[in-house]
């Protein structure tokens, strides 16, 4: 899988996006540090009021920036995000007002939301090969569980030896970093945007919206961020008030989380190399509901030691399936969309994905802390369940040729591979190929 970083673009890519990564990490356990100066007893609800500024920001400016990132020159993009995202974590260690936390995250996060769909477009120009890209996905996967690892612990090694307000100076500097690489590579030239196509903020969702293995794709969305906001908000719940255990196992039942992911993102490569995108990742969704079974179990019994282990076990099972939805949907978003119009899609998956946490983060605290967690597991439960069954039926693959007609193909359109182009109006037969997508077989 480390043979991709043999490619000197992708590497500078990767590594900027590493830096990145840990940057934000940093100034993650800072802001929650930072948010206890400013509220004390209240930066629970501080933090939690600036978690949802920031999914906004992502549903709101991804598809924005999607709308007129195909006609920017896209390294300046990136690294005007980077240097955006510096210039806003140089002024938080001076906030001395909580509205202005908010204030400053929204302009954070709406960079990343530039920044992130642009940089995930630009990997399939530079991995062309679907082997190679497919193994950068992983990387990509491996990159974020890691730093969800290892930035609290260099955070806590650092806050030894230097006040929390430092923190702040090595988002500053993984933002810079991440800038100076990227404005360094050589980007290889994308393929131009279809011309009598207005540019729209909504051209990502109407993919979605049109091709059906992406319209199964906010489906799987859905069932992942039902799971993961389970995880992430309600794991020290479990710890603390389920198991009667100290803060000290909270990281560790999150790195059970991150260890499930990493093994599946390392193994996936070698599977989609033999396979299609659809089992993988409908069979890692339906597992989630298997899990949130066993999870339901756990909440109702009484006690037991047992009980921890089986925690563990069960977030390392939502880890795995949740990397093995989200893993592979690069490549679909990759071939479902036509190479000018790739950060349209992207930046509409960045979008809809977050918007699916926007509603499952508050779900997942407000169930747990109103109804008790045993509601939270079944509603959220059920909702992965729909939302997998869902994917399933949308996710169809027709046995057979199916005689339609198409209008406004276009150079590019994914329908159009290997094939000359076909009039607006035309009739025509193609196969489906295994990942649903179809490309044209005759006219």
């Amino acid at each position: 899988m480390l043979a991709v970083l043999r490619d000197r673009v992708y590497r500078r890519l990767f590594t900027a996006q590493v830096i990145a990564l840990v940057g934000t990490g940093l100034a993650t356990v800072a802001l929650g540090l930072l948010a206890y100066d400013l509220a004390g007893a209240d930066a629970g609800s501080v933090l939690g009021t600036a978690l949802a500024v920031k999914m906004v920001a992502y549903v709101g400016i991804a598809p924005l920036v999607g709308a007129v990132a195909d006609r920017l020159p896209r390294r300046a993009l990136m690294v005007g995000a980077d240097l955006t995202r510096a210039g806003v974590a140089c002024t938080l260690p001076f906030v001395d007002q909580v509205w202005q936390v908010y204030v400053l995250v929204f302009l954070l996060q709406s960079a990343s939301a530039a920044f992130t769909p642009t940089f995930q477009s630009v990997i399939p120009d530079v991995l062309p090969q679907e082997r190679d890209y497919t193994r950068a996905l992983s990387m990509s996967r491996l990159a974020y569980d890691l730093e969800s690892l290892l930035s609290p612990a260099l955070a806590a090694a650092l806050l030894t030896v230097i006040g929390y307000s430092w923190l702040f100076t090595g988002t500053v500097v993984g933002f810079l970093g991440s800038a100076a690489l990227v404005v360094s590579t050589a980007l290889p030239k994308r393929a131009a945007a279809p011309t009598h196509r207005p540019t729209r903020a909504t051209a990502g969702l109407r993919l979605f919206l049109s091709v059906p293995p992406l319209r199964a794709l906010l489906a799987l969305n859905l069932a992942v961020a039902a799971a993961s906001a389970m995880v992430t908000v309600n794991s020290v719940v479990y710890v603390r008030d389920v198991l009667g255990l100290s803060a000290s196992v909270v990281p560790l039942a999150l790195g059970a989380y991150g260890a499930g992911s990493m093994v599946v993102a390392l193994a996936l490569p070698r599977l989609l190399d033999r396979g299609a995108d659809r089992p993988v990742m409908l069979r890692g969704a339906l597992l989630m509901t298997v899990v949130f079974a066993g999870l339901g179990a756990i909440t109702a019994s009484g006690n037991g030691s047992w009980r921890l282990v089986a925690l563990l076990v069960l977030w390392a099972a939502f880890g795995a399936a949740c990397s093995a939805v989200l893993t592979p949907a690069g490549r679909l978003v990759r071939r479902s969309a036509p190479a000018g119009e790739r950060t349209a899609a992207f930046a509409a998956q960045f979008s809809l994905s977050h918007g699916c946490w926007l509603l499952t983060y508050p779900l997942a605290g407000w169930l747990g802390a109103e109804a008790g967690l045993l509601t939270a597991v079944v509603v959220l439960g059920a909702l992965a369940l729909a939302a997998s069954l869902l994917a399933v039926r949308l996710w169809r693959v027709p046995s057979a040729a199916v005689e339609h007609e198409h209008h406004d193909l276009h150079a590019g359109h994914p329908h159009l591979a290997n094939a000359v182009a076909v009039r607006a109006g035309w009739r025509h037969r193609h196969g489906y190929a295994a990942d649903g997508l179809h490309p044209l077989t005759s006219a």
